[in-house]
Formats: C-alpha cells, sequence, structure tokens
C-alpha cells in the first residue's frame, strides 16, 4: 500500500469517520481510532480538542496539505470581507485540485492532485500543473485530449456515490467544467460535517 493511500485510510480511522463517503472506509467496519490504543473508550473532549479535531479534519479532506499551506489559506480568509469560516470553505473549493475532484474527472483528491502534476490538465486552453492554483469564475478545466480516455478519468465519471455540485458546470461528454461561483459551506458536498466555525475558534485562540 501506497504512503499516500494508507495516510488517507489513517485520516478516517483517526477521525472515526469515512470523511470522503468512499464504499471502501475501513471505518465503514470499525469506528475505533488506528494503533493498540484506538479502542479505548473515548473520555469527553476539550473545547482544543475539539476544534483541532475540525481543523485536521477539514485539512485532511483536502489531501496533502501541509499545516503552513493551510494556515496560509486561514490568514486570506480572515483578510477577505464577510464570514471568515464560509471564505475559508469557498478558497479551499477554488484550487485546481478540488475542482477536478468536484467535476469528477478523477475518483478521489489525492488522485487529483497527482492528476493535475502530471499536466492532465489545461484551464482556459493553457496547461495548468500546479495543484493549489486559484480557479476563477467563469474559468474553463478540461482534461486534456491525449488523457480523456484514460481508465481512472472514465472510471471516476461513472461513480455513484457522488454528483457534481451546482457551483460547477460539468460536461462528462467534452471533459470539461466551467467553474460557476465561489461556494458557501452548505453548497459544498461533503459527506460528514464540516465545523469551519471551530477552525476560525482554534486559529483565533492559538
Amino acid at each position: 500500500m501506497t504512503k499516500r493511500t494508507s495516510a488517507k485510510y489513517k485520516i478516517d480511522r483517526r477521525m472515526g469517520e469515512n470523511i470522503w463517503g468512499r464504499p471502501k472506509s475501513p471505518v465503514n467496519r470499525r469506528e475505533y481510532g488506528p494503533g493498540q490504543h484506538g479502542q479505548r473508550r473515548k473520555g469527553k473532549m476539550s473545547d482544543f480538542g475539539t476544534q483541532l479535531r475540525a481543523k485536521q479534519k477539514l485539512k485532511g479532506y483536502y489531501g496533502d496539505l501541509t499545516e503552513k499551506q493551510f494556515r496560509r489559506i486561514y490568514a486570506e480568509a480572515e483578510r477577505v470581507k464577510g464570514d471568515t469560516g464560509e471564505n475559508l470553505i469557498g478558497l479551499l473549493e477554488r484550487r485546481l485540485d478540488a475542482v477536478v475532484y468536484r467535476a469528477k474527472f478523477v475518483p478521489t483528491v489525492f488522485a487529483a492532485r497527482q492528476f493535475v502534476n502530471h499536466g492532465h490538465v489545461k484551464v482556459n486552453g493553457k496547461k495548468v500543473n500546479i495543484p493549489s492554483y486559484r480557479v476563477k469564475e467563469g474559468d474553463v478545466i478540461e482534461v486534456r485530449d491525449r488523457s480523456k480516455q484514460l481508465a481512472i478519468v472514465l472510471e471516476a465519471v461513472q461513480l455513484p456515490e457522488r454528483d457534481v455540485p451546482d457551483y460547477i458546470d460539468a460536461d462528462h461528454s467534452k471533459m470539461t467544467a466551467t467553474f460557476v461561483r465561489a461556494p458557501g459551506l452548505s453548497d459544498v458536498p461533503y459527506p460528514v460535517m464540516m465545523e469551519p466555525n471551530l477552525v476560525v475558534e482554534f486559529y483565533a485562540k492559538n
């Protein structure tokens, strides 16, 4: 098992939730955490613990984001006018790898990062291989012609367990997607409850 695959399953187990809604998640079989102490009875979590967990869950959902990257996105969300938690979600969903995942061009967030890295994606007709590239409203994201028949793409389009959200207009016959608008928390189809307000509280105190 690759390091990346084992890491993503570890996040599920540690959180005790199937955070990507995948049928193969180990949480579907056992809801305790990883490691030899995973089955110990959990005590009541402190406020800090609850906030930290909310941050880890949101950060983990978007793949391999480092703490530095996540904190930078948070700082930007704080600077923009409006609700910081909503802004944070909007900025995370504007990442190119997140849009590629939402458009159902690939099956997982982790695959989306790799897919972009390997040069399979164009934005407005130009190749972009930076997963953190921020798309703007009206940007057209497309799978490059030579990549449209890749097995990973053909399988992802058929996945029944998730739909393309309405802030992305995807055309799977052409393998293109238009980013319509930055979403708010209620627009994003998270399989589990995300609590950006707790992330805001976490960073406000730490």
